[in-house]
């Protein structure tokens, strides 16, 4: 017998199921709830509202657990290359070989930008913030493949997009970064590996020869398989909701793109390093500013530390950690906002206080310093974010498509004035 939830409303009784996900997840569908009682319910930021069903990512908070169709995040980063984590959440299975070379020359193919793009990217003033860069270019792309707007494209047709903004993110992403350094556009090098290309277009310098560290090109990797999907999320949330409007691909993904670019969300890892060279400006007292974040009274809080959903703690911080201890080692960097960040590590890793609250490192506090550790502006942090997403936003683009889910279309309580007559402005006062 099918479970079911009774809501009493004036004395009427209203039936309404329930449903079970694969993993034992509960909720109640109130799909009918409006036209039945003519009640609709209230939850402020969706904080209990499911909005969807997908078969993409699992999330335990509670539990610290993470895995992309049913593999654990910590056997994809340490064992699958970013492409097979993508080809896994778009496709919905891990490639075979040859699927996964496929997919690599299809990418290689289309790594290169149309010579006008550049023209978007002299638009900006090199002050421009490099995210408002990357979603005007992939905004763009629409002017370049117009027929990734036909709502009724293809199952290749849409499949040529998917590859062809997984090469292209890259570049765009790339050039952003030279655009705000004033450095020349570097063309990509299809022929070498997706994160060393992404390397080399970012650090290389024209006529001159660049060695890709395979440290660094490794802890990359990691990162963006990390970043990859993570539920309905904000940045997911909009890109679902865009989407159910039958917008492009590439306007879905810009709008991703600003929705991440918010401090509350993708922005956070660029908030630790602006912590921690706050904390450096100060005098680098580190105890000081752990006693200021124990202390209710003062605003002060530690970024990086916790974290809303997962409650005990975050799978991939345990990940990361490893990568930021490799590349801290590897590159040898003397910088005294790192020695800070490790301070405030071994402090939220040992002290009762953030034991006991479970506030342990996240992964924006670890990806914040491999980036740092890197030379990247803290503005690029968040293009770098962007970047490990994009195979989560077009596997959440594509399921709503193939399900048929309609447009979004979320209800209010109007607290608003009620009917007011207008008075012509001479007589107002």
């Amino acid at each position: 017998m099918s479970k079911e939830v009774q809501i009493i409303i004036d004395g009427k009784t209203f039936h309404f199921p329930v449903i079970e996900g694969s993993e034992g997840e509960k909720a109640i569908d109130i799909a009918k709830l409006r036209d039945l009682t003519g009640y609709i319910t209230l939850d402020t930021g969706y904080k209990n509202t499911g909005a969807t069903k997908s078969a993409i990512t699992f999330l335990d908070g509670e539990q610290g657990v993470l895995r992309y169709r049913g593999y654990p995040i910590e056997q994809l980063a340490s064992k699958a290359s970013f492409l097979e984590v993508s080809y896994l959440l778009i496709y919905g299975e891990l490639p075979t070989l040859a699927q996964l070379e496929n997919f690599k020359i299809r990418i290689q193919k289309h790594t290169n930008l149309h010579e006008d793009i550049k023209k978007v990217f002299d638009g900006f003033p090199s002050s421009a913030h490099p995210m408002g860069v990357l979603s005007s270019a992939v905004s763009s792309l629409t002017a370049y493949y117009p027929g990734s707007i036909d709502p009724n494209a293809s199952e290749d047709e849409i499949d040529l997009t998917i590859v062809r903004l997984m090469a292209k993110l890259p570049t765009i992403a790339a050039w952003s970064y030279r655009n705000s350094k004033g450095m020349p556009l570097m063309y990509p090098k299809p022929k070498l590996g997706y994160c060393e290309n992404f390397l080399y277009m970012m650090f290389a310098q024209p006529n001159e020869d660049f060695d890709i560290d395979p440290v660094v090109a490794e802890a990359l990797n990691t990162l963006l398989i990390l970043h990859a999907d993570h539920e309905q999320n904000c940045s997911t949330s909009t890109v679902r909701i865009v989407g159910s409007a039958h917008a492009s691909l590439y306007s879905s993904i810009a709008a991703g793109i600003n929705a991440l670019w918010g401090p509350l969300h993708g922005g956070a890892n660029q908030e630790v390093i602006e912590m921690l060279d706050q904390i450096k400006s100060d005098g680098g007292d580190t105890q000081k500013w752990i006693a200021k974040a124990k202390d209710k009274n003062d605003p002060f809080r530690l970024m990086g530390f916790g974290h809303r959903v997962y409650k005990n703690f975050d799978p991939r911080a345990k990940i990361i950690k490893k990568a930021c201890d490799d590349i801290l080692s590897k590159l040898g960097v003397n910088d005294p906002v790192l020695e800070i960040a490790k301070e405030l590590e071994q402090a939220a890793l040992n002290d009762p206080y953030f034991v006991e609250r479970k506030l342990y490192p996240n992964v924006d506090f670890y990806s914040g310093i491999i980036y740092r550790a890197l030379g990247l502006k803290s503005d690029l942090f968040t293009v770098m974010f962007a970047l490990g997403r994009l195979p989560g936003w077009i596997a959440q683009w594509k399921e709503l498509r193939d399900a048929k889910e309609p447009i979004g279309r979320p209800r209010q309580i109007y607290t608003g004035h009620t009917t007011r007559e207008y008075i012509p402005i001479e007589k107002r006062k």
